[in-house]
């Protein structure tokens, strides 16, 4: 397979995406709604979604909480407009970037949360984007994390070893995001959020390999 950087996989799959998702992932119909139903109910609630994409979870929590506040960082542009075009009439605004390099005002949401976005990195990276995430976060804040994860380590350390063939044998930029899962098993993210400083985490529903996680 042909690696594709990060942003231009999802620009180029814009059409498509939200069906694809909704029915093609498993207990995604599930999954979106009941993390969306997590976030917090207040009218004047700020939540910072990392790896927003065309905001199907915000699609969910935005019927719940109408006047809830966003932040929204992904790395594609496309799905950002599309984005911005169905939720026009919401307080919500959208940073197009990693949100491995954009800062995190500190001490600033009740919530934060990702869905289906972080299964492409290393624990090491999601350390440090944990350790920010936590000082983002207010003293009450908490981190809903839906995703899906490897069934164990040997399929997590081939996924990683797979990406790393494949980065060689076409000559790719060895720092740069390409799309290609590397999930962690769930017991390895949650070790990763502890050491970033979350010290109550738990798991709460999986569909199949995916799981939401609650981190405080």
């Amino acid at each position: 397979m042909k690696l594709e950087k990060m942003d231009a996989f999802f620009n180029a799959r814009l059409n498509g995406y939200d069906e694809h998702m909704m029915t093609e992932i498993k207990g995604a119909k599930e999954f979106y709604p009941y993390t969306a139903a997590l976030l917090p109910m207040e009218h004047d609630a700020n939540v910072l979604d990392l790896g927003c994409g065309t905001g199907l979870e915000l699609a969910y929590y935005f019927t719940l909480n109408g006047e809830a506040s966003v932040v929204g960082i992904d790395l594609s542009a496309d799905m950002l407009a599309a984005l911005e075009r169905k939720f026009s009439d919401r307080k919500i605004k959208l940073i197009c970037g990693s949100y491995f390099d954009i800062p995190f005002e500190a001490n600033r949401y009740g919530a934060a949360v990702s869905v289906e976005s972080f299964h492409h990195f290393t624990a090491a990276q999601k350390l440090q984007l944990y350790k920010k995430l936590n000082t983002a976060l207010t003293g009450s804040g908490y981190f809903v994390l839906t995703d899906y994860f490897a069934e164990s380590d040997e399929a997590e350390a081939f996924y990683f070893s797979e990406l790393e063939r494949l980065k060689s044998e076409q000559g790719l930029e060895p720092n740069a995001f390409y799309h290609y899962d590397t999930p962690l098993t769930v017991e390895h993210e949650i070790e990763v959020l502890k050491k970033a400083g979350f010290s109550d985490v738990q798991i709460l529903r999986n569909w199949e390999a995916t799981y939401t996680i609650l981190a405080r």
